[in-house]
């Protein structure tokens, strides 16, 4: 038999056909070369975009082509699941929800960017674990990309972009004119395997990354990029979730490149879900106001068994830093970091027991947070202004606090006082300059790091053909 080949490779890359006929796909994939991508889970059934009506031109909204794609996809559920691929071209949509056994792919110059009318987002209750919206009291608009209640969601591709455009959302917050709370850029709730890889994420409204109430979660490979002065654009932010590993992740942000959350006073305690076997390493973050790595302040639902390593700050406010105040409640406990490189920072190590920002006036007075057992190892850092600034709760200090083999070299702006302790306990070890005393020198002493693996690392990812 004999094809066109570059016919039809070429309306296999603009995805203007669906091929049928088992031979014919044999030769094209031969041919035209077979796009792999990595995946928890490959799937069986795959359709494009255009198949449902979109036009890539960055001004048609293709919200309904969104929703009725995924819809008409969602029935192979079932069915060894189903994959859509968005391909070269800009699709301006506004919020769509995924499905279950999903594959949601970006090939490359494929760019989804977030619609500005507001009437494409539509509004969805406060979160149960903070009590009110972070921007105002009421609900909030549903994130540009959101799912809930789904098994094996997969959002990837080949470094295609999403644009959340929000710059629009900045400016109607600082104005203060928004009635109801920024949507984030990408959403997960009350979910378990979920993937988000391989993609460039651009100017979301607030927060970019953002799986809730959810269980074994990998995501890697993101480049996430905001203004440094862009409010509330966190990285990714970890909340409410159990065994998640995030790596090799590229994030400019104009706050916490990560921030690990939980809840917020009186409801997050009443909900009472934590974040806990996390891991983040090889990570690049740049934020100048914010932190690299923040546990809290929203930790009210206990955040523990957290491992950092091999992780690298750059002209950033601070390294791992915790953040909390009384009425949280909660605790942060079993944090372990190795192996930071530091370059240009205000503070290398940071906690604060007064961090303030309560949801109402309901929270209870009486509920102090537990921060125990915090353990820093092998770490360089050039440039700093302030080595340490550590301050825990009268009457509740941080204790357990161990850090050891850490070479800070200050800044010629340096303070004089380059350790401020208040109100914790701990030891250090080979650690420069001199710690305060409230964390005396215990030579010869590593901090420790667990040896053994969190289950999500022994996930091996498939290598899926597109």
């Amino acid at each position: 038999m004999s094809y066109n080949m570059n016919l039809l490779c070429s309306k296999l890359r603009n995805s203007n056909v669906i091929v049928g006929v088992i031979s014919i796909i044999v030769i094209l994939v031969s041919e035209c070369g077979a796009l792999q991508y990595q995946a928890m889970n490959c799937r069986k059934h795959s359709a494009v975009l255009t198949d449902f009506g979109a036009v890539g031109d960055g001004k048609t909204s293709n919200t309904k082509a969104f929703k009725t794609a995924i819809t008409n996809l969602s029935q192979y559920a079932k069915d060894g699941g189903a994959l859509l691929v968005v391909p070269p071209g800009k699709w301006l949509t506004g919020s769509f929800n995924l499905t279950s056994h999903f594959t949601l792919f970006l090939q490359k110059d494929a760019v989804i960017l977030g619609s500005q009318d507001e009437s494409e987002w539509p509004s969805l209750p406060i979160l149960p674990s903070y009590g009110r919206g972070r921007d105002a009291p009421a609900g909030r608009f549903s994130s540009l990309i959101f799912g809930t209640n789904l098994t094996d969601v997969i959002i990837t591709g080949n470094n295609g972009t999403i644009d959340g455009q929000g710059a629009y959302w900045w400016g109607k917050f600082k104005k203060k004119e928004l009635t109801l709370t920024r949507p984030y850029m990408i959403e997960i709730m009350y979910s378990t395997q979920i993937q988000i890889s391989n993609l460039t994420l651009v100017n979301s409204p607030s927060w970019f990354v953002h799986p809730i109430y959810s269980s074994n979660i990998i995501i890697q490979g993101l480049t996430i990029l905001a203004p440094v002065d862009s409010p509330n654009t966190d990285g990714i932010d970890p909340d409410s979730c159990t065994n998640t590993k995030i790596e090799d992740c590229y994030i400019v942000s104009g706050d916490d490149c990560i921030a690990v959350k939980s809840g917020w006073d009186q409801y997050g305690i009443k909900v009472g879900m934590p974040t806990q076997q996390l891991l983040i390493r090889r990570l690049t973050c740049i934020s100048p106001d914010s932190a690299m790595i923040a546990l809290g302040s929203e930790m009210s639902g206990g955040i523990k068994d957290v491992r950092a390593e091999d992780n690298t700050a750059i002209n950033t406010e601070s390294a791992v830093r915790i953040k909390t105040a009384i009425g949280r409640g909660g605790y942060v406990k079993d944090i372990f970091v190795k192996g930071m490189t530091l370059k240009t920072m205000k503070y290398v190590f940071w906690m604060t027991g007064a961090y303030g920002s309560h949801a109402d006036s309901g929270f209870d007075p009486k509920a102090l947070p537990e921060i125990t057992r915090i353990n820093y190892r092998d770490i360089t850092a050039d440039n700093v202004t302030k080595s340490a600034r550590l301050d825990g709760i009268t009457n509740d200090p941080f204790t357990g606090i161990c850090i050891s083999n850490v070479q800070i070299k200050v800044s010629a702006e340096k303070k004089k006082l380059q350790w401020n302790c208040t109100n914790i306990a701990g030891v250090t070890s080979n650690v420069t300059p001199q710690p305060c005393s409230l964390l005396p020198q215990k030579e010869g002493q590593d901090c420790p790091y667990p040896k053994d693996k969190l289950p999500i690392e022994n996930v091996q990812l498939k290598t899926c053909s597109l």
